[in-house]
């Protein structure tokens, strides 16, 4: 199972069988709604605070993958998840209605693909038939914790992005028809010296590429392997930061089948600056848009590197730099590869 230092490789190639996305109006507006299962008119969701709603978002999203799996609660044998609110409050909190055993997890956002990795090597390794994973973030929750809250009106930089109202849940199980996750590589922690707390993309770039690089050599496969490499929400600074990485490393990693989520879910109109970020960021585009393509033939192999920036308010105020992660997982489904 495990290839080189920090690869694994899934020999019972553990099934996504179904997922459930859920989105807020500013991506009701984007490019990508027609992939959500469920669209919400505004971002209260009835409840009388931000961080209720985004539980609520939580527990909707998971409903839907369940009841799309064809699955009741109870049969859910692991629930791994997380956010980017406090002790992940509105995903403890949504553990509550969804019962399951819990594992929380905080990645930032690389938290889905955190939880997918670890929830194929719990399938792969036979110690469950169903485990639930997912992510989510709520924007106005989000900004009111990590910079001002939005009634403020703070400016904000061109290097800023927009932190997606979304949750992502995937339900694997180790039968089924469905698009298989086949490996990951685990991210290490990358601290370039940046503090900016508005330059989330540049800060995580070097990370993301450090985890493709030891991703393709502890593989010992070429990038063209892939249909798709997709960051998580690197945006557009770090995604240009990345390209220029890659180039000085020698690695043939272009635009042509090299995105990012945070570039991907909004449209050109949208005032979203250098692009979209969130934990909920990468898990509604890869478990919405990006599989919805797999199983229309479209793509056949794609790498999803979900990035993590690991800072919280506390270590912004004590002047630290911004430590950050990336976690890659190979998903493949019908066979050889589209380009």
């Amino acid at each position: 199972m495990l290839r080189g230092h920090r690869t694994w490789v899934f020999d019972q190639k553990p099934v996504i069988v179904s997922t459930g996305t859920v989105g807020g109006p500013f991506e009701a507006n984007g490019a990508l709604a027609e992939d959500f299962d469920l669209l919400h008119s505004d971002l209260w969701l009835r409840e009388d605070s931000y961080e209720k709603a985004h539980k609520v978002m939580i527990e909707e999203a998971a409903q839907k993958a369940m009841e799309k799996g064809g699955i009741q609660k109870e049969e859910v044998q692991f629930f791994l998840a997380g956010d980017l609110i406090n002790q992940i409050t509105p995903t403890s909190f949504a553990s509550r209605t969804i019962g399951a055993p819990y594992l929380g997890l905080f990645g930032a956002c690389s938290t889905s693909m955190e939880g997918l990795a670890l929830g194929a090597a719990i399938i792969n390794a036979k110690g469950a038939k169903y485990v639930l994973t997912g992510a989510a973030s709520h924007n106005a929750a989000v900004e009111k914790q990590f910079r001002y809250p939005t009634e403020y009106g703070g400016q904000k930089p061109p290097t800023s992005q927009w932190t997606v109202t979304g949750a992502g849940m995937a339900l694997l199980s180790d039968t089924g028809e469905g698009p298989q996750v086949t490996s990951a590589t685990i991210g290490r922690v990358i601290d370039m010296g940046l503090s900016d707390p508005f330059n989330m993309g540049g800060a995580m770039a070097p990370a993301a590429v450090d985890t493709i690089t030891a991703h393709l050599t502890e593989r010992n496969i070429d990038p063209s392997y892939y249909d798709l490499i997709v960051t998580g929400d690197l945006g557009q600074i770090g995604h240009e930061v990345s390209l220029d990485l890659f180039k000085k490393h020698g690695i043939p990693i272009d635009d042509s089948f090299y995105s990012d989520c945070g570039l991907l879910i909004y449209k050109s109109d949208q005032p979203v600056l250098a692009g979209a970020s969130g934990a909920g960021c990468s898990a509604t585009v890869v478990y919405g848009h990006l599989l919805n393509r797999m199983k229309k033939g479209e793509l056949k192999r794609i790498l999803v590197v979900a990035t993590g920036a690991l800072l919280s308010p506390l270590s912004f105020q004590q002047k630290e730099s911004i430590p950050c992660i990336a976690h890659a997982v190979s998903i493949e489904y019908g066979g050889e590869h589209s380009r």
